[in-house]
């Protein structure tokens, strides 16, 4: 399972993710938003060069071209609330994708906040057999909906390929998707991978969550 980690390199994406992380300017929603719809606009793009292409003929008004096109009929996935941004910078990217969507949340178990459970309730997708799947959603925590969302959505076929993106990755979520997902078929995407998980099981040093940054804070 190949795992890229955008930290590890120097591109634009740093600057949105330093932006990100910044407790001053995440409180202007808009921009917070913003910059996640970017993060996920810059790593559709990476993606884009590991499809499969063939070459097409074009007709211009003066003439014909031949181009390089992609032939991977793609699936775009993502869970509510916090991934619909993020979901939204791979759509401007893949226009052409079908979409899937999953309402997960997560609750804790004991008064301490200290065990989490993760709860699905709803799923839209299309039929995914032999489509190329990109499950993006901006917080890789424990994993543990990322792992109920891909097998909801397995419930309408089986992928060609897995690419899973995210804006911040803890080390217990990249271990917990090398566990539960096909290792020869899943690629994982991510702007950073961070130290690992406080005891609310919530990413450190993180940007905090990421539902409550882009829409609000719930009750």
């Amino acid at each position: 399972m190949e795992i890229i980690n955008f930290s590890e390199q120097n591109s634009i994406i740093n600057q949105y993710m330093a932006e990100i992380r910044d407790k001053s300017y995440q409180k202007n929603r808009l921009l917070f938003r913003n910059n996640v719809m970017r993060i996920g606009e810059f790593e559709a793009f990476e993606i884009s060069k590991r499809l499969q292409y063939v070459t097409k003929e074009i007709e211009t008004p003066l003439g014909k071209s031949k181009v390089n096109v992609p032939v991977d009929k793609i699936v775009l996935a993502t869970i509510f609330r916090a991934g619909l941004p993020f979901h939204n910078g791979f759509l401007n990217i893949f226009d052409h994708a079908g979409n899937a969507f999953v309402s997960a949340y997560r609750e804790y178990k004991d008064e301490e906040h200290h065990e989490v459970g993760i709860h699905v309730e709803y799923l839209a997708t299309p039929n995914i057999d032999g489509k190329t799947l990109i499950i993006a959603d901006p917080m890789l925590a424990t994993g543990g909906s990322m792992e109920l969302g891909y097998k909801a959505i397995l419930t309408k076929g089986t992928p060609r390929h897995v690419h899973v993106a995210c804006v911040c990755a803890a080390p217990e979520g990249i271990d917990h998707i090398r566990k539960t997902f096909p290792d020869s078929t899943t690629t994982i995407w991510c702007a950073a991978i961070d130290e690992g998980l406080n005891e609310h099981q919530y990413i450190v040093p993180g940007f905090g969550d990421a539902g409550d940054l882009c829409y609000g804070e719930k009750i």
